[in-house]
């Protein structure tokens, strides 16, 4: 589906990934792991074509994105839920939630039947500013908007970070039905490793900038996790 070979990427003269070799498999959860500060979210900035200049191959089903600017990346299926949610609260949730279908290849621009599925709360709630809603239901809009460009690839960037615990899980359930119901490849960075277990089939151990570790979940051990995820 994805797949990343030497790649190095930077901000300004910063150099913070170093040589990622990466396959991300169809159809499958990928979570990226690692301290904080280890490269993790500008992985998935420069997926998005997001940080100041990359180089080495990207290549998405097989054709070339690695010079492709960030809306060319989102129209051939890439859509991200950064860190922090970022969603314009002076915007409507249905406005918030259409944005997200720009990035649209076939033109569409309707809230697709997976977000009245997956989000009832949002859809009675389409006219309401997204400023109002608590941290985890401004998730659920993030993570709506991304949907509504019906991706092919799901990139989720701390997804539980900051949110109610009552809303926590619900996240984590619809993260893995997208995955187990509907097929959607998604790369998760993730912090909560028990999570991290639970939802994926593979995993990449990030430290300095550079893969320290990856392979299928159940080599993820606590070892690992010991050594390149404790304080």
């Amino acid at each position: 589906m994805l797949s990343l070979k030497d790649v190095h990427s930077y901000y300004g003269r910063s150099h913070i990934l170093h040589g990622i070799t990466l396959d991300i498999p169809a159809g499958k959860v990928t979570s990226i792991l690692g301290r904080n500060g280890t490269g993790k979210t500008t992985l998935l900035k420069t997926l998005m074509a997001l940080t100041d200049r990359m180089t080495g191959e990207m290549r998405l089903e097989g054709a070339d994105v690695a010079l492709a600017p960030t809306h060319l990346r989102a129209r051939a299926g890439i859509a991200y839920v950064p860190q922090g949610r970022e969603i314009i609260p002076d915007f409507t949730i249905r406005e918030n939630i259409l944005m997200g279908a720009f990035a649209r290849s076939d033109g569409k621009r309707e809230i697709p039947a997976l977000v009245y599925e997956l989000f009832p709360y949002l859809i009675a709630n389409l006219d309401r500013p997204g400023g109002v809603l608590s941290g985890g239901q401004q998730q659920q809009l993030a993570i709506a908007r991304a949907l509504a460009a019906d991706p092919k690839v799901l990139l989720l960037d701390e997804p539980n970070e900051g949110i109610q615990p009552s809303i926590v899980e619900e996240i984590e359930k619809i993260i893995i039905r997208l995955n187990r119901e509907i097929g959607m490849t998604v790369i998760l960075v993730e912090q909560n490793v028990s999570f991290a277990r639970q939802a994926s089939h593979q995993f990449a151990m990030l430290e300095k900038g550079r893969v320290v570790a990856a392979g299928a979940i159940d080599t993820l051990s606590d070892t690992l996790v010991h050594r390149h995820m404790a304080v």
